[in-house]
C-alpha cells in the first residue's frame, strides 16, 4: 500500500514537472514571437515613411537614380519578405539603402535645409534605433529559447514538442566592413 501511494506520487511529481517544463517551453516560443512582432511593426513603420522619404529627395537627387533606386528596391524586398530569415536579410538591405541615401543627402545643402526631409530623416533615424533595441532583446529571447531546449531535461519535452532552434538576427558582413567617406566630389545642387 505504502509502494502504490509512493509509486503514485512519483509520477504525479513527475507529469506535473513535465507540464511545467512545457508549458514554460511554450511561453519561451510565445515570447520569441512577440518580439518578433515588435520588430516586424517597426519594419512596417519604417517601409511606410520610405516613399515619404523617396518622394521628397527626387528633386534634388537628378543624379542619384541608383541610391534612389536602391531604397525601392530594399523597400519592394522588404515588403515581400514572409519568413523571420528572409525579412532580416531584406531589413539588412533597407538599413544599408537609407546609410546610402542619408550620406548622399549631405552632399545637396537644399535637402539638407528642407523641413520635410529633416522630420523624415529624423524619424527613420528614430526607427531604425528602436529596431535596434528590439533585435537586442529578440536575441535575448532567442538565446534563452535555445538554450532551453538544449538543455536536459528539457531537450525531451522540446523534442516531443518538435521545438527547433531558432537563429539570432546578426550582423551582416557588409555592415562589419569599414564605411569610407569620400568628400574630395562635389556636387552642385
Amino acid at each position: 500500500m505504502v509502494g502504490g501511494v509512493a509509486f503514485f506520487l512519483f509520477v504525479a511529481g513527475v507529469l506535473t514537472y513535465t507540464v511545467i517544463l512545457y508549458n514554460g517551453l511554450v511561453r519561451l516560443r510565445n515570447d520569441n514571437d512577440r518580439a518578433w512582432a515588435n520588430i516586424d511593426v517597426l519594419l512596417k513603420q519604417r517601409h511606410d515613411e520610405i516613399p515619404n522619404l523617396v518622394e521628397t529627395v527626387k528633386g534634388y537627387m537628378q543624379h542619384e537614380q541608383q541610391t534612389l533606386l536602391a531604397v525601392t528596391q530594399a523597400r519592394a524586398a522588404s515588403m515581400n519578405a514572409a519568413s523571420i530569415g528572409q525579412k532580416a536579410t531584406a531589413d539588412v538591405m533597407m538599413t544599408g539603402a537609407l546609410r546610402g541615401l542619408f550620406a548622399i543627402a549631405e552632399n545637396y545643402p537644399q535637402l539638407k535645409a528642407n523641413e520635410n526631409f529633416l522630420k523624415l530623416q529624423n524619424r527613420i533615424s528614430e526607427l531604425e534605433e528602436r529596431i535596434a533595441d528590439r533585435r537586442e532583446f529578440f536575441n535575448d529571447d532567442v538565446n534563452t529559447y535555445n538554450t532551453r531546449i538544449g538543455q536536459i531535461p528539457e531537450v525531451f519535452v522540446a523534442s516531443f514538442m518538435n521545438l527547433k532552434r531558432r537563429e539570432l538576427f546578426r550582423v551582416s558582413d557588409d555592415d562589419r566592413k569599414r564605411v569610407e567617406v569620400n568628400f574630395t566630389q562635389t556636387r552642385q545642387a
